[in-house]
């Protein structure tokens, strides 16, 4: 048995829906069952933090997703290692390596993770992705109402990964020996601008967009319910992006086989997320 939290997330439903696919038992925790939407192979179980023994129960395996251990990581991993999983595969961030500002909330967020995994007993793998495409979401309100999209920083350079290719080296991770352990670092396999992003979203959708650069301090709009000082953080990321060609790896294919999709492919399989 395989438990994957955050399963409703777009890298968890992924992960969830390749495993069921492989015939794999997979019991998907999320907060609200009756909405999941989960392949009806899967069994979909109720994420209650404060008791998280029945959770793991005959489960030797964990995909885990930070947020979605209700800030109670310690004892979730706890109750997984008590109740027999072996080993956790960990949807880190590309933010934590060396050099890296180690005061950044996300970088915070997700070393003090895998610090408490590393101490928790279990066998473990980490996966750190860079930008991911689904960032892209985040203008789909204005694609649908409009063709321009206002946005900070049109030069910023990233190399945005499909989620279902971090799912499918999450799979193989789970699933195949010899990743108990390694870091694996996961790119998209091409550097592209914002200005690029709007205009591959334009033609998957078969629209001419135009992307207009807002300035950093007018940005507070654009990122509804974002805590001030997090806001901040991701800023000075992102400024820190314009200009400089950003790391790609091609651990996706080293890993799964198949090439990473272009931010073009995710594009069009996301379309109609921009349509009216």
């Amino acid at each position: 048995m395989i438990v994957v939290t955050g399963a409703t997330g777009n890298v968890g439903r992924a992960l969830v829906t390749r495993l069921v696919a492989d015939g794999r038992a997979v019991r998907a925790l999320t907060r609200a069952p009756e909405t999941a939407g989960l392949p009806d192979k899967a069994e979909v179980v109720r994420f209650r933090p404060d008791d998280p023994a029945p959770l793991f129960t005959g489960a030797t395996k964990l995909f885990l997703y930070v947020q979605g251990a209700g800030g109670r990581l310690p004892e979730l991993l706890d109750a997984a290692r008590t109740a027999g999983v072996r080993h956790v595969v960990l949807l880190s961030s590309g933010i934590v390596q060396e050099g890296a500002d180690e005061t950044h909330p996300i970088h915070v967020m997700h070393a003090t993770a895998e610090r408490q995994i590393r101490d928790s007993g279990l066998a473990w793998t980490f996966l750190r992705p860079n930008a991911f495409a689904t960032n892209a979401l985040q203008w789909a309100p204005q694609i649908r109402v409009g063709d321009t999209v206002r946005g900070v920083f049109a030069g910023m350079l990233t190399a945005p990964i499909h989620e279902d290719d971090i799912a499918a080296v999450a799979e193989r991770a789970l699933l195949d020996d010899g990743h108990e352990g390694a870091v694996h670092r996961l790119t998209g396999p091409a550097a592209t601008t914002n200005t690029d992003q709007i205009a591959a979203i334009g033609q998957a959708v078969g629209r001419e967009l135009t992307f207009v650069e807002v300035a950093p301090e007018e940005a507070a709009p654009l990122f509804p319910g974002t805590p001030p000082a997090f806001l901040q953080g991701l800023l000075k990321t992102f400024a820190a992006t314009v200009g400089v060609p950003p790391e790609i790896t091609t651990t996706v294919e080293e890993i799964t086989g198949s090439p990473a999709r272009t931010f073009g492919q995710w594009a069009t399989d996301h379309a109609a997320d921009f349509r009216p």
